[in-house]
């Protein structure tokens, strides 16, 4: 608890830009029977749309590829959208203009909502994806505070959400750097905050849900991880996951386990020895973490590429993928052997992933370098066809 404690009094800004970093939770899906298909790609097909892209979300309803781009900070910088784009062509349909800098999105596709995390404003907004509308906006927090670096901020920044359609919610962790993280949970039947659970320790980054079971699994970055009740919204556990730094996660129902990104980034490693006393690295990262979800023990690690962010899991094809930002890569694994499948090359910053997984295609995020000239750019989105 002491790790815990000291990690989310000291946690900086450069630890919460990479939080930001790929941010759409894997989402849960009926059964499927397995299906057997190779691991390379037969087509690939990259188009620059738009800058500062985040995440994506695919509607089969719709058969429509959406993607935030979150604009940029300045006068002369675009305004943040919501683009609406062919999913076999990555042609842009349809740009909807969103109040807010867009990063994170959940999709309720039986419903035609969409939902978008409105990071640094506390906020989501819900878009009408039959309309290409905005329906409106939903703040979560009223004030905001002084923050260590002397800015008046909201407390809590977003990063994933995930819908639970079964209790029509939506849930939305809340990141902090200065205060404790929280949950926020959404009643998405008329739009407005349910409740918000506290005490969720340092920089809240991953959030998994097993609607079977009605239990929700929340990381953070000083490597905790909470259980929680989906029925009585209750945390129900919290335990030391053995990551030294937890990123995003998917919950795999056929084995019941949890699925970790571990970064294993040197700048948030730097920053922990400097700031919590007697800090040891218990791991290197750039690995996935295997857990039981039942005991929250450590079953497997499986190394990723360098700097993974965001995983997603195909039940059909009992297979998930890995971005791996540093290496510039999305990595292929068996889900049921953790056997590396393939490595695809990526350049330069693959960031979030969706699957189509009826036509067994993957969406793939990319970004520029931040630290390059063309970091203002438009911004790529893959369609890899297996």
């Amino acid at each position: 608890m002491i790790r815990n404690r000291l990690l989310r009094l000291t946690l900086s800004a450069t630890v919460l830009a990479v939080a930001l970093a790929a941010c759409k939770q894997v989402p849960t899906r009926p059964d499927e029977p397995a299906v057997t298909a190779p691991a390379k790609p037969a087509q690939l097909l990259r188009q620059s749309p738009a800058p500062a892209l985040y995440e994506l979300a695919y509607s089969p309803r719709q058969n429509a590829l959406f993607v935030t781009s979150a604009g940029g900070f300045g006068p002369d910088a675009p305004s943040p959208k919501l683009l609406r784009l062919d999913p076999k062509t990555l042609a842009v349909q349809q740009e909807i203009a969103l109040p807010f800098k867009g990063f994170g999105i959940a999709l309720d596709d039986a419903a035609g909502r969409l939902y978008v995390g409105n990071s640094v404003d506390a906020s989501i907004t819900a878009v009408d994806i039959a309309t290409n509308t905005v329906i409106g906006t939903l703040p979560l927090l009223k004030e905001r505070i002084v923050n260590k670096d002397g800015r008046t901020v909201f407390a809590h920044h977003l990063r994933q959400l995930v819908v639970d359609t079964a209790n029509n919610r939506l849930y939305a962790p809340g990141l902090s750097v200065d205060v404790e993280s929280v949950l926020f949970v959404v009643d998405t039947r008329n739009f407005v905050l349910e409740k918000t659970i506290g005490n969720l320790g340092g920089a809240a980054t991953g959030i998994a849900l097993d609607s079977a079971r009605n239990r929700i699994f929340v990381t953070n970055l000083a490597g905790q991880l909470y259980t929680i009740d989906s029925k009585s919204l209750t945390v129900t556990k919290s335990v030391d996951s053995g990551a030294d730094q937890p990123l995003n996660l998917a919950y795999d129902r056929a084995s019941n386990r949890l699925l970790v990104v571990d970064q294993g980034q040197e700048s948030i490693r730097d920053y922990q020895r400097r700031m919590i006393p007697n800090f040891k690295s218990r791991n290197p990262g750039n690995r996935v973490m295997v857990l039981d979800a039942d005991t929250n023990k450590e079953i497997k690690s499986v190394p990723t590429g360098d700097g993974p962010i965001t995983l997603e899991l195909d039940d059909a094809r009992k297979r998930f993928y890995v971005t791996n930002r540093v290496a510039g890569t999305v990595t292929v694994f068996d889900s049921k052997t953790y056997e590396l499948l393939n490595t695809l090359a990526l350049p330069t910053h693959p960031n979030s992933l969706e699957l189509d997984a009826p036509n067994n295609v993957l969406f793939v995020s990319v970004k520029n370098d931040p630290k390059s000239a063309e970091k203002t750019a438009n911004e790529s989105v893959v369609r890899l066809g297996f």
